[in-house]
């Protein structure tokens, strides 16, 4: 994948998840956004971070201890795990399901390809 493509399909993630992290109560998960990085922090002070990492063409989420690295997948038309093959999506949710002790809905992160 060329730099340009990355970046438009990284740059689109980080949009899509602060815009769905928008909905959220900020007195329950809040977020901050800075160039290539969305960082979630939750009332208990925990922070969760999704970020862009150019020289791999990757984008990287950390969720408490855990890390994960994602390569783009153009055939799913999403970010996928480099070792399980899990979509990024489904992480995010799964994860923040966790921290808050209930499901979240996950359907506006939904990927869309960079044309």
């Amino acid at each position: 994948m060329d730099a340009t493509t990355y970046d438009k399909l990284a740059d689109l993630c980080l949009e899509r998840t602060a815009e769905w992290l928008e909905d959220f109560d900020p007195d329950e998960l809040d977020f901050s956004t800075s160039d290539g990085v969305v960082q979630l922090e939750f009332a208990d002070g925990t922070r969760f971070v999704l970020n862009r990492q150019a020289g791999a063409h990757q984008m990287w989420y950390a969720a408490g201890a855990r890390a994960w690295h994602y390569d783009w997948d153009e055939e799913r038309g999403a970010w996928v795990d480099d070792r399980d093959g899990h979509e990024l999506t489904w992480n995010l949710a799964r994860t923040i399901s966790e921290k808050l002790g209930r499901e979240v809905d996950a359907s506006g992160l939904s990927a869309t390809r960079a044309d």
